[in-house]
């Protein structure tokens, strides 16, 4: 197997020093400002495209123009389980720390691996680095992004132990409200919010269980409008649905709202209320195409199987996917190992991740690794 110029301790500086900043959802300008310092250093065209005032993603066009393909990574993570305590550590092969696995294991490999192609003089290939704000929440990063950029293919650093993922599920997030009356705690009786909702989730909850076992779904929220010793006049639960892309989301939707105007006309008391505040298509892409086929030669080079999987949670693909763009999702660690209090991730694999961006960038412009 022909070698690489990745550099192994640049890389695990990058990632050490990316972990050590807070950047969650909504506040990634601390890491916006870091990384662009540390690609201008290195003489990369890297720009700013402003998500909001305050917020921006950075772009980095090797070839200048339009791209064939972008390395995608998302800089934020979720907020911190503990303040005092979620940057970088290492023992052995594990890097802990906030966002290790999702995904700044990903994006400092991408990195790595433009640093390495401009460095060896490959600046004439239509590949485009973005690293984008608010995949956690909103995504707006990843909408900007294709709003003002054109690429027909991505990758996208992701946890998936460098398993290409062709296929993504789709995802529904909903809300649900139920409403009752506000009284003293102490006197019984009456329409309660929480019960109400109770009864709608566990009527829910079992028509997704036996009617589509194929999803995966999770309550996330649920609270009450509270106020102290009182019946709450209110409840809201949130909750995210997983599906594998043969089913569909509209479908899906409808069944569920069918569901709850059963409960409604089944109980004529009953104050509910659903919303749908995203929706977002699953996809599978073929198994051929340019970078496909540079992505097998890629890995090959390595003495890696072509195994392609399926990315069972939603993420910044579903929005390329409803712009017209492909995504590979592909990069090192676990969806198991991330979001957790003590978030890790293999730096032997975010070193091959940044070995095979690398080679990926090479196969594209028709060169091979020396």
């Amino acid at each position: 197997m022909s070698r690489t110029p990745v550099n192994p301790e640049r890389l695990r500086e990058l990632l050490r020093d990316m972990l050590d900043i807070y950047s969650p959802s909504g506040k990634e300008e601390d890491l916006t400002e870091f990384l662009q310092g540390w690609l201008a250093k290195r003489g990369l065209p890297v720009e700013r495209q402003e998500v909001d005032e305050e917020r921006d993603n950075l772009v980095v066009a090797l070839g200048g123009g339009e791209a064939e393909l972008a390395l995608i990574g998302h800089i934020d993570t979720v907020s911190a389980h503990e303040l005092e305590d979620f940057g970088y550590a290492q023992e052995g092969d594990r890097v802990t720390g906030l966002g290790a696995a999702d995904m700044k294991g990903g994006c400092a490999a991408m990195i790595e691996a433009v640093a390495c192609l401009w460095e060896q003089g490959v600046r004439d290939l239509p590949l485009t680095l973005a690293l984008v704000v608010g995949e956690e929440e909103a995504g707006d990063g990843a909408e900007a992004l294709v709003n003002q950029h054109r690429f027909p293919w991505a990758v996208v650093g992701e946890p998936t132990r460098l398993q290409p993922c062709l296929n993504n599920y789709g995802y529904l997030e909903l809300n649900l409200n139920t409403k009752g009356e506000r009284r003293h705690a102490s006197l019984g009786g009456g329409r309660q919010a929480v019960e109400d909702m109770l009864r709608l989730l566990l009527s829910l909850t079992a028509f997704l269980q036996n009617k589509r076992p194929e999803l995966i779904y999770n309550i996330r929220d649920l609270y009450s409008s509270g106020g102290g010793f009182v019946v709450p006049e209110g409840c809201e639960a949130w909750l995210d649905l997983h599906l594998p892309p043969a089913s569909g989301v509209s479908e899906v939707a409808v069944e569920i709202e069918e569901l709850v105007a059963r409960e409604r006309a089944s109980d004529e008391g009953l104050e509910a209320r659903l919303d749908f505040e995203t929706m977002q298509a699953g996809y599978e892409l073929p198994e051929r195409g340019p970078v496909v086929e540079a992505l097998k030669q890629s890995l090959a080079a390595m003495g890696r199987p072509w195994m392609p999987g399926a990315f069972r949670s939603h993420s910044d693909a579903n929005q390329l996917w409803a712009a017209g763009v492909k995504p590979i999702i592909l990069g090192p660690g676990t969806l198991e190992a991330a979001h957790r209090p003590e978030e890790w991730v293999s730096f032997g694999q975010v070193l091959a991740a940044a070995e095979l961006y690398y080679r990926l960038g090479l196969a594209l412009s028709g060169r091979e690794a020396a």
